[in-house]
């Protein structure tokens, strides 16, 4: 059986910013994110229907939902001081535009604009992937999708980069660090001894399950140096091991493990042909990456340290490696 605390969400990480639990965050995306992320810690929340219910006339491009009247002015609503990004919305428009509006007002959209305030209040994203598989037969937008139209939008408009104090899910490195950290809790319940030198990462998609558990590894490799090179191309704050997040996880951990081998299954997004090559390196050298802007698309990275049949093999592989069999 499975408990709650060993079941890691794209967004459970999100527990560690503890900075910013005490801030008034503005929340998108759909499902109970007003109560996720009271879950996660954070005790001043603001939801994006919330907002446009303060301000109706933020919310301009469908017709039908601008407001008949003039509204009295708001009194009283709190100034946002960060944003979460659970996911994709279901009205982008209006996710766009509010989000946009708080990001250039600095978090008070009823405001007149006045100079754009740059460095931008911090926004927390999570869940990168571009694309999903859902029944049809090609794929859907995902959540990076609308990362990607955010993220253009504000430069277009602004001239600047938009920047994310973390992203958070597969592949960022936090999310690997947040699950080491689970784990070395629960190695202490069971009253294990030995420091944990080794982890296996076990997936089936090669450009995120895969490039996440290497570019970890990257980061454990590197773990002394200053500055990591694999991986980041533009934000390193999106991955940085210089976040005070990463700087606590490496505390609690006591920066024991030394490694983490990326076990890729056949039993998912990966299907094993007898007649490709055996490097996924080689299956994935010519096509369009498909990753975040703040992370480079880097060959090696998508090339498993081991390719197995199903999870059952994964972990018996394990096992050997570790003298458990």
């Amino acid at each position: 059986q499975v408990s709650p605390e060993q079941v890691i969400l794209s967004h459970s990480p999100l527990q560690l910013f503890r900075q910013f639990h005490q801030m008034c965050m503005l929340v998108a995306g759909q499902g109970p994110v007003e109560e996720n992320a009271h879950n996660l810690g954070f005790k001043h929340v603001v939801t994006i229907e919330a907002l446009r219910k303060a301000y109706p006339l933020l919310d301009m491009v469908d017709q039908s939902r601008r407001p008949k009247e003039v509204p009295p002015p708001v009194t009283g609503f709190p100034t946002i001081e960060g944003v979460i990004l659970f996911g994709e919305p279901v009205r982008w428009e209006t996710s766009l535009q509010l989000i946009t509006d708080v990001l250039l007002s600095n978090g008070n959209p009823g405001a007149e604009l006045q100079d754009v305030p740059y460095p931008h209040l911090p926004i927390l994203a999570c869940n990168m992937d571009l694309l999903w598989m859902a029944e049809a037969q090609m794929p859907r937008f995902g959540h990076g999708t609308f990362l990607l139209c955010l993220e253009n939008i504000y430069k277009k408009v602004t001239g600047r980069e938009l920047k994310y104090e973390a992203l958070i899910g597969k592949p960022s490195p936090v999310t690997y660090h947040y699950a080491e950290y689970l784990i070395k809790q629960q190695a202490e319940k069971q009253g294990w001894k030995a420091p944990i030198r080794r982890l296996y990462a076990v997936g089936d998609n090669p450009m995120s399950d895969v490039y996440g558990a290497n570019l970890y590894n990257s980061y454990l490799k590197s773990a002394q140096q200053s500055q990591v090179q694999a991986g980041v191309k533009r934000s390193p704050q999106a991955a940085s091991p210089q976040t005070g997040v990463y700087l606590e996880l490496r505390k609690d951990c006591n920066n024991s493990v030394e490694s983490c081998e990326s076990i890729l299954v056949c039993t998912g997004v990966y299907r094993h042909n007898a007649s490709a090559p055996k490097k996924t390196e080689a299956c994935t050298m010519e096509t369009v990456f498909h990753g975040h802007r703040d992370f480079c698309f880097d060959p090696s990275l998508v090339e498993a340290s081991y390719v197995v049949q199903d999870v059952d093999d994964a972990v018996q592989l394990a096992f050997k490696k570790e003298n458990w069999s």
